[in-house]
Parts: structure tokens; sequence; C-alpha cells
């Protein structure tokens, strides 16, 4: 008896292995356990990232002063409650404006593996991605100059940016968006798929490693690879046309491409798609099988791959809520307008 468990013990072993390195010819790769080797990963080599420049980073991502309206931040469309999504099909903005082309907000939780930002990938980084949702109208709608104007306003800001950067820094829009894009590189999700990956045999249930192998064998990995196991540019609508395309008018970039969204914390991502159509994730996998891979994906299927899915359920970074700066007589007020 104990030869036969023995035996069985083994065998499991061996085709852990197996799909580990199945898995890693696939295109996947685990956040590296090392916070050295995580670092060389994260960090931007122009913009260092310091425990200064994180804390300060993580107040403005929290200030909702930085809109126009006072009362948006960037944890509204990316809440670090939950999968650092909105939650809603379309993002909701200044003045409840919906946005126009009816896209969601992509979550924030290790976007810093993706190899471009948004869901036309304009942006080559986060720090330069941090730009866009305050200027624009249907989102946080505050000019360059009011976010200066904001943050300057405040001793204690402005002391913090000579402590995080230097003495006689200046403190601009650019300088703002930097700095809030440091805090978001440290919001990386590892988990028990990463433990497996990086050699934990037992980290992942048979169920997970099942769903795993079906998704390798699936070919979901030749889109959805990487660390972030998504993240980059790729056509969409490949050999079937997506149920909802109509809806809103987002068609990717000038050359049909869309950022292929991370599969890190799914789970807590929904709904689905840029439009934000579907809220049943076995549904969506089996619709990514239709119209990317011209495969039927059955609901067995769909449910193993699901099943792996909740092995991406990562372990998200401890947050507490940032006390920030008293407004003074000279920060600019809310304008609703």
């Amino acid at each position: 008896m104990r030869i036969v468990i023995s035996l069985a013990l083994a065998t499991a072993s061996i085709m852990a292995a197996n799909l580990v390195d199945v898995a890693k010819e696939a295109g996947l790769k685990a956040i590296p356990s090392s916070k050295a080797e995580l670092m060389k990963l994260v960090d931007n080599p122009k913009n260092k990232i310091t425990d200064e420049k994180v804390e300060l980073g993580k107040k403005l991502y929290f200030d909702p002063r930085l809109s126009k309206s006072g009362i948006i931040s960037c944890n509204t469309c990316h809440n670090l409650g939950e999968g650092g999504d909105d939650g809603v099909s379309a993002s909701i903005g200044h003045q409840w404006t919906a946005n126009p082309h009816h896209i969601n907000a992509p979550t924030v939780y290790n976007a810093v593996f993706f190899d471009a930002q948004f869901w036309d990938g304009r942006a080559a980084d986060l720090e330069a991605q941090a730009q866009g949702p305050m200027q624009a109208a249907p989102e946080m709608s505050a000019p360059k100059g009011h976010v200066a104007a904001v943050v300057n306003s405040m001793p204690e800001y402005v002391k913090a940016f000579q402590e995080a950067y230097s003495k006689d820094v200046k403190i601009t829009f650019e300088k703002v968006a930097d700095t809030i894009g440091v805090f978001e590189r440290t919001l990386t999700t590892p988990s028990v798929y990463d433990d497996f990956l990086n050699g934990n045999k037992k980290a992942m249930t048979q169920a997970q490693k099942d769903g795993l192998k079906t998704f390798i064998d699936k070919g979901c990995t030749s889109c959805h690879n990487g660390i972030a196991l998504g993240g980059g540019m790729n056509v969409f609508n490949v050999v079937g046309t997506y149920e909802f395309q109509n809806v809103g008018d987002f068609n990717g970039d000038a050359n049909g491409m869309v950022k292929v969204a991370s599969l890190r914390n799914v789970t807590q991502t929904a709904p689905y798609f840029h439009n934000g159509q579907y809220w049943n994730l076995k549904d969506a996998i089996k619709e990514m099988g239709r119209i990317q891979l011209g495969k039927t994906i059955t609901d067995k299927e769909a449910a193993s791959i699901e099943s792996f899915f909740g092995a991406l359920e990562g372990r998200k970074p401890v947050m507490t809520i940032p006390m920030l700066p008293a407004s003074t007589l000279t920060t600019p007020k809310p304008d609703m307008n």
C-alpha cells in the first residue's frame, strides 16, 4: 500500500513539474518571488522607486481634489479595494458622464507588467497613462494648471515633494503624474499560480492545474501570456465578431489592435471585454474562444479554465487609506461645471 501511495505521489510530482515546463514553453511567466528580481522588472530607471515617492504617490492617487469637481480620484475608477477597476460597463466621470466610447477602466493591479497602457495602447508606461484621466473631460476634467495649483497650495504636499525629490523640485503636472506612476508600479499581486511556477508543486489545487492545462491546450496563451497573462496589443475579432461589438464605437488603435486584458484577479474585474457586456466569466471564456481562436469551448472546459483563474487571485499589497493634507485658502475650489 505504501509503495502504491509513494508511486502516486511521485507521478503527481512529475506531472506538476511537466506542467510548469509546458506553461513556461507556452510563454507564461511568474512574478518573481525575490524582491530584488521583482524590483528589476517594476522600477523606472528615470524615476527610481523610493518609499517617499510611493507614499506621496499613494496620497495623490487617493486625492479627489486633483479633479475639477473635487470628488473624483484615481481610485474612483481604479478601486484598490477590489479588482483595481471600476466594476461598471462604461466608466463614469465628471458631471456623471459615461465614457463616450463606452469603455471601462482596465485594472491598475499588475499594470506595470503591461506592454502598453489604455485599451488602444497609446501610453507607453504608467507615468504617461496617469496624465490622461486627470485631463480627460469625461473623467477628472482637470487642466494641467489646476492639478499643479492644488498640490502647490498645500505646504504639506510641497514638503513631501521636497523630501521625495529635492529641495528645489518644481512641482508640475508632469511631476504629479510621475509620482502617481511610481506608486502604481508597486501594485503587484503574486498568487498561488506564481508560487506554483516558482517551484511549489502543491501551491495550486488539482482542479486549478487541470484548468491551466485546458487553458494552454485551447490556445489561450497565444494572447494571454507573459507575467500579466495579457497586457500586449493584439488583433480583436480574429475569426469571429464579438457579440456586442456595436456597443460603443471603440475599434482599437489605427491598426485595429486592442490591448489584451490581464487575467490576473480576473474573478474580481467583471464586467468583461472593453465595453463590459459580459458579467458571467464562463460566458466570456466561451466568447473569447469563438472570436479569437475559432474554437468551441464547452461548459466543462470553461468551468475548468475558470478554476485556473481562481489561482490568479493575488495577494494584494496591504493598503491603508492615506490622510491627505488640509486645503488652504489658495487651494482651487471645486467646480462642478
